[in-house]
């Protein structure tokens, strides 16, 4: 009590981790804080706090203080680190729609391409760009099916990757080998976007009708038309072949322009957000 005494305090632990980062707690599936920008800090868990003597309540008017805090340790937590990509651009569909091809037609990007199902198990980003200063990243996930929000498939363990990008481009296989319903596989990707997070389903998603090169001629404009009527689609869409890399660039010139468009919607909103405030200052100061 009188060895004017203080406990020690514990040190901080910084744990570096990739741009990208989101931390969950464990025990209740929290998010924790997702760190998006380099250098970028977030305090987790608060460390132990030294113990304070009677040194430490010295003041003028009691110079022999008889009294002491004890200390206590840190927080304890489990935590579970996940690291999701950040892209601009998502590309999602069915295993074999093309979506490695077309990040490979339109970027240096080099997945593996091979004509079988799920020959991408890994995701891949590719920088489109279109100009000196104007690019965009396109993330590239393995491919969905039916019930993988359930964890058939590949499951949903690469849907995260999703959750930071501004624009989804649906890729679609317009002439399937196996007769399949290019609407039906639309309609199941939706279904399990909506079973994994029903918010995915709100942002912007174009439409990538695929493989024309192996549709005749003169079926290409009908077949496109009909996929598009019969899904009820009004969101832009785009008939390409990521192989001949035919129309693929088009696609990527409309979505700079979106993200040219974004970026000056921003712009304009933030201008308007400091006249407003230059004007409240200014109602103040005259009344």
């Amino acid at each position: 009590m009188g060895r004017q005494m203080s406990g020690r305090g514990g040190e901080d632990c910084v744990i570096r981790v990739p741009v990208g980062t989101e931390v969950v707690g464990t025990e209740t599936a929290e998010s924790l804080g997702d760190l998006t920008a380099h250098g970028q800090r977030l305090r987790v868990a608060a460390g132990g706090e030294g113990g304070r003597g009677n040194v430490h309540f010295k003041s003028s008017v009691n110079r022999a203080p008889r009294r002491a805090t004890p200390g206590h340790e840190g927080d304890a937590r489990e935590l579970r680190l996940e690291l999701k990509l950040l892209a601009d651009v998502g590309l999602l569909g069915f295993p074999n729609a093309g979506k490695s091809t077309f990040i490979r037609a339109v970027s240096a990007a080099t997945p593996r391409v091979a004509d079988y199902p799920f020959t991408t198990l890994h995701p891949h980003l590719g920088v489109v760009r279109i100009e000196s200063d104007k690019s965009f990243v396109v993330a590239d996930i393995p491919g969905l099916i039916e019930g993988a929000a359930e964890g058939a498939g590949l499951g949903i363990q690469f849907l995260k990757h999703l959750s930071r990008t501004h624009l989804l481009l649906h890729v679609v296989d317009m002439a399937p080998q196996d007769d399949s319903d290019p609407v039906q596989q639309v309609r199941a990707i939706e279904a399990e976007l909506e079973q994994f997070d029903a918010r995915l389903l709100q942002r912007p998603r174009w439409l990538l009708l695929n493989k024309l090169d192996l549709v005749p001629h003169e079926q290409r404009a009908q077949r496109a038309a009909r996929i598009v009527a019969d899904l009820g689609w009004t969101a832009p869409w785009f008939a390409i072949s990521a192989a001949v890399r035919e129309d693929t660039w088009d696609a990527c010139l409309a979505v700079q322009r979106f993200f040219d468009a974004e970026r000056k919607a921003r712009e304009e909103a933030a201008a308007a957000a400091v006249d407003l405030r230059f004007a409240a200052h200014g109602d103040e100061a005259g009344a």
